[in-house]
């Protein structure tokens, strides 16, 4: 099927600004930070444009300071033999030193309990009546005692602000006061083994300790879980933190309310277990991602809080980022341009929300790498044993753009996933959502970026797009250059698929992926004569694709 779809641009229809809100990325693995395939990835990051904000996982857990799936460690606070606390930040400030010194910036998350602080008396699961030794303190503690309230608040209280006093110092803090500090992760699912009332005593305690160092710090939460309906736990906990921080009792003070900075939840589009089988049609839903968005920012508002930036701080396809092809045959979707082609067409209809509500709301997407994995293992990454992914081309395609919005107009599909069944996976019997955005950079050059995509992996339509551009700020002589992601450009995954799926490439294989590892041009650059300030061009989209037009005058 070839059906052609018409998407006009007039250069001449300020739209306003595109704020350059995806620079946010994140993963569970602290200490992947400081490996060398971490280091690597964040370097190429840091190279795209503004800084990106990092957000990880375990940043004040115990342990030996080496990443594992699901887990990590700073050791940033022990006790003596006599119970004084002891305080190490030199592991978190080895990670803060890597994230600056490659352009980007902490969002730092404010977790989890470390070992000698966390309350450990009557565990989740030790209905047997375990006990708690010297041999099997550990081990319990890394089942069921980091998400755990501290066995002492002030303990706690004293931990945050030495933390808060030592960042201060040694980074400065104009510096600190570009960060972000989010309170802890999901508390209301088991990352969080206390209840409600401990969470907002814990936020409370570390509100004071943070802005009693630095008042000027973002300090914010309370990363709860995507609300899937109005009356959910997700919901109903993110509203009732939302109304102790605006009129409860705070449990530091005795006051009434808590400062809170910014707000934060999670959106996911499909949640996979683990299984052999590969449902084809079992896809991650942008309906089920954007409903969360939307019941989300709902409440954010209705507790009025509206104003405050809003970061989605894991807004993503699925739930288990760790989970890869050999743990549901599903996830080869993170390997290929499906992913970038969901990504771009979640990023957008997150920021028509935004618009529609009047919220600045940020997503944050929670991937990574993994050291020592399989190649194209499936993990939610975006990259793979130093090889990059279809999905790491279209943040290269946002850092191209410019900020000022021009209108962009398209007929067909726009908003698609908004108004689709959340529960069809496939959209079966609809067009594909074929949107995106015209911006201009400096009046020197536009940019059109857009994406096709359809919630299914059977559907390879092609789609012929006529692209109408008018009144663009010069005349004359151009250069258009168009850049693609889709099965055969941007995609090392097609050239590892052409060399038989090799889990452990050799070297010559090695080389011959990764020279498709690069952002790709659809064809040669051309020249061109815009007469009158206009431009027609006419090209092929597949769906599971996004393309970038870059004009520039010559």
């Amino acid at each position: 099927m070839n059906k052609t779809v018409t998407v006009k641009v007039d250069a001449a229809i300020n739209k306003g600004v595109l704020a350059h809100n995806w620079n946010y990325i994140g993963y569970d693995e602290c200490n992947y930070t400081h490996s060398p395939g971490g280091m690597e990835l964040l370097k190429k990051f840091g190279r795209l444009e503004k800084p990106y904000y990092v957000r990880a996982h375990h940043m004040l857990c115990t342990g030996n300071c080496h990443g594992q799936y699901k887990w990590g460690s700073t050791n940033a606070y022990t006790e003596d033999e006599a119970g004084n606390p002891v305080y190490d930040f030199t592991v978190i400030d080895k990670m803060c030193d890597i994230w600056l010194g490659s352009n980007c910036k902490p969002f730092f998350e404010i977790g989890f309990m470390p070992l000698d602080l966390a309350d450990m008396t009557n565990l989740n699961g030790n209905a047997d009546g375990t006990q708690i030794t010297q041999w099997n303190r550990y081990s319990e503690y890394k089942r069921a005692g980091w998400n755990r309230p501290p066995k002492d608040y002030d303990k706690w209280y004293g931990l945050i602000r030495a933390l808060t006093e030592h960042l201060l110092g040694r980074y400065g803090q104009a510096e600190l006061e570009t960060w972000y500090f989010e309170m802890w992760n999901e508390p209301d699912i088991f990352y969080w083994q206390g209840t409600h009332e401990q969470y907002c005593k814990l936020y409370d305690f570390t509100e004071s300790a943070i802005h009693g160092v630095c008042p000027g710090l973002r300090f914010g939460g309370p990363a709860t879980c995507g609300p899937l309906e109005k009356d959910s736990a997700p919901a109903n906990f993110l509203r009732d933190f939302l109304l102790h921080v605006k009129s409860g009792k705070n449990y530091k003070t005795g006051g009434t309310g808590t400062r809170l900075d910014f707000t934060s939840f999670h959106t996911k589009g499909g949640g996979y277990t683990f299984t052999t089988k590969k449902d084809l049609e079992k896809t991650p839903s942008v309906k089920r991602l954007l409903d969360q968005v939307s019941i989300g920012a709902a409440i954010i508002k209705e507790c009025g809080y509206s104003g405050l930036e809003c970061i989605l701080s894991e807004a993503d396809p699925d739930g288990w980022a760790a989970g890869g092809r050999f743990d549901n045959p599903a996830f080869d979707f993170r390997n290929t341009e499906y992913y970038a082609s969901y990504t771009a067409c979640a990023y957008k209809n997150i920021a028509g929300i935004a618009a529609e509500m009047n919220m600045d709301i940020r997503p944050l997407a929670w991937a990574f790498m993994f050291e020592g994995e399989r190649c194209f293992e499936g993990t939610r990454t975006f990259s793979t044993q130093g090889i990059n992914k279809a999905v790491f081309y279209l943040f290269k395609m946002y850092a191209k753009l410019g900020d000022r919005l021009v209108e962009f107009k398209t007929a067909t599909g726009a908003g698609a996933h908004r108004d689709a069944d959340t529960n069809a996976g496939a959209n079966a019997g609809t067009d594909a959502e074929i949107n995106g955005w015209a911006v201009l950079n400096n009046n020197s050059a536009l940019g059109v970026l857009i994406y096709c995509h359809q919630d299914t992996w059977a559907d390879d339509d092609l789609y012929r797009i006529e692209l109408n551009v008018k009144n663009l700020p010069f005349k004359g002589n151009c250069r258009v250059s168009r850049f693609l992601i889709d099965k055969n450009h941007s995609n090392a995954y097609a050239e590892w698929v052409c060399l038989g799926r090799p889990d452990w490439p050799d070297s010559v294989q090695y080389q011959a992926i990764k020279a498709k590892s690069e952002l790709e041009l659809a064809g040669p650059v051309q020249n061109t004569e815009a007469e009158d300030g206009k431009i027609n061009l006419s090209f092929e989209m597949a769906v599971k694709s996004v393309t970038l037009i870059v004009i520039e005058q010559e």
